[in-house]
């Protein structure tokens, strides 16, 4: 898109504003060697950054200097605004296909002259300079849609007198009198502004690259838990609550099934009708007990339902919930699996929890009540307890069972998780970790639903301890590469 020329906004003169703008204006002619000057650092963000914003994003860049990191996100629509006029001009030229616009991002009529919603509202290291960041953030909601992500960037309080030293060393540019807040102040601010913080995460042990000894530093040291609270950049993904709810109307419960042929029935009866349409997928996974003839039987004798089936086209319960995802009507899709240790009763709360906004994501919880006997064996309750503690940390928001089979999102969400799985790959015979690890780059919001685990009543489990304990490991090792040490 061409660059377009918006008439600067004069709402604040205050003279700390025009100092920041003066200073800002001073500094544009030589911020590609500042640039340069601190290569490794600002690739280090990018490299991060890359991550949390698929390339091809509506993004809004509120504090974009001269355009290099908007442009290097590489957005579909990237529109960068500026106080600086001449930062707009240097990005003006050398971006010509983003916009650039020079205004102040706590006018109000300004932020009303944008056109939106973005997909992304990016706040790189602009937070230390406004007078009100609690407006400001305020104001951003009419630009933003249920699936917008706001992104806070900013150096970490710790590091204050590290980077001061920095600049009058002349490695850092100039900056103007700083606003210093701690996570829990962008936190409560972001709420305050009706903000949620999705997930923080905290990132680089060293700014410098140190003949490789930087890059190891963060890519391996800076994670460890503990240690990673001494890192000096913030990162914090918020959504609108304002703009949180879509009008879903219609559901999909996807029922994978492979030799499950005394449940089927009564997967259709206790099924409650906690929407007006209600579509109910069966996926017969190759059984050799009459799972299938059993669907069909059941499709006939209860006509009133919307009950559809489908033979999987491969193997595993991954193929079978996604080939029945790719076909699914409903604006949510909910699995819920043929063995019913997860009662179907307590599918309504999903719906509402999904439904009210509370979240985007929301995940079974097994391990919170007390569940019936024998349901869980002990090694396998001690596994998945250690399971949900790893990838509480690897993932950076809170799960206490990452393997209960009941999972529920909006397709349309699915649908971004689905063009973005392959930087995950093909890796999960399951789905769960596929569609939890989607679930987290995409940032949405988690919640965790807690369910009374129920013994099976027909069949035998189709979970093999130890094999499939030795392949959750190797996730937890692959998702530490592909989420925690980029």
């Amino acid at each position: 898109m061409p660059a377009v020329a918006i008439p600067p906004s004069n709402s604040s003169t205050s003279p700390h504003k025009e100092a920041i703008r003066k200073l800002h204006d001073e500094l544009a002619p030589e911020r590609n060697r500042w640039l340069r000057k601190a290569a490794f650092f600002h690739s280090e963000d990018l490299l991060y950054l890359k991550f949390l914003i698929p390339a091809g994003s509506r993004i809004l860049e509120l504090g974009c200097g001269t355009g290099h990191l908007l442009a290097a996100l590489k957005p579909s629509h990237g529109v960068g605004v500026d106080i600086s006029s001449g930062m707009i001009e240097q990005a003006r030229q050398t971006y010509p296909d983003l916009t650039f616009i020079q205004g102040d991002i706590e006018d109000p009529t300004f932020i009303n002259s944008l056109s939106g919603p973005f997909d992304v509202i990016l706040i790189m290291d602009t937070l230390g300079v406004l007078g009100d960041c609690q407006q400001t953030f305020a104001n951003l909601h009419q630009l933003c849609g249920r699936e917008t992500r706001l992104i806070v960037v900013y150096f970490s309080h710790l590091w204050k007198p590290i980077l001061k030293l920095a600049e009058l060393v002349r490695l850092r540019k100039p900056q103007p009198p700083q606003n210093v807040f701690s996570p829990q102040a962008v936190h409560d601010l972001v709420a305050l502004a009706d903000f949620e913080a999705v997930k923080a995460e905290l990132r680089m042990l060293s700014p410098l690259w140190l003949l490789g000894i930087g890059r190891f530093l963060n890519r391996f040291v800076a994670p460890v838990p503990g240690l990673r609270s001494l890192c000096l950049r913030h990162y914090t993904v918020c959504r609108s609550l304002v703009n949180k709810d879509d009008g879903i109307r219609s559901a999909t419960v996807v029922v994978p099934a492979r030799n499950e042929r005394g449940n089927i029935e009564q997967a259709v009866l206790r099924i409650p009708q906690f929407c007006d349409d209600i579509e109910i997928i069966f996926v017969e996974g190759h059984s050799r007990d009459g799972t299938w003839e059993e669907i069909q039987r059941v499709m006939s004798a209860y006509p009133q339902h919307n009950i559809k089936a489908m033979r999987q086209p491969g193997k595993g319960k991954a193929d079978a919930v996604f080939a029945a995802f790719d076909v699914a009507q409903g604006d949510v899709l909910m699995i819920l699996d043929a063995d019913l240790t997860m009662p179907p009763e307590q599918l309504p709360k999903f719906w509402e929890a999904i439904r009210s906004g509370k979240g985007e994501y929301i995940n079974g919880s097994r391990l919170i009540y007390q569940m019936e006997d024998e349901a869980m064996q002990f090694l396998n309750l001690i596994a998945n307890k250690l399971f949900s503690i790893i990838f509480t940390w690897l993932l950076s928001q809170r799960f206490t069972d990452t393997l209960c089979g009941t999972k529920v999102l909006r397709r349309s969400d699915y649908e971004k998780l689905k063009a973005g799985r392959a930087y995950f790959g093909d890796f999960d015979p399951f789905g769960d970790f596929d569609i939890i690890f989607g679930a987290s780059k995409l940032g949405l919001k988690v919640v965790e639903i807690p369910i009374r685990y129920a013994n099976r009543t027909y069949g035998e489990t189709q979970i093999s301890r130890f094999r499939h304990g030795v392949l959750l490991l190797r996730m937890v090792a692959f998702a530490f590469f592909r989420i925690k040490a980029l």
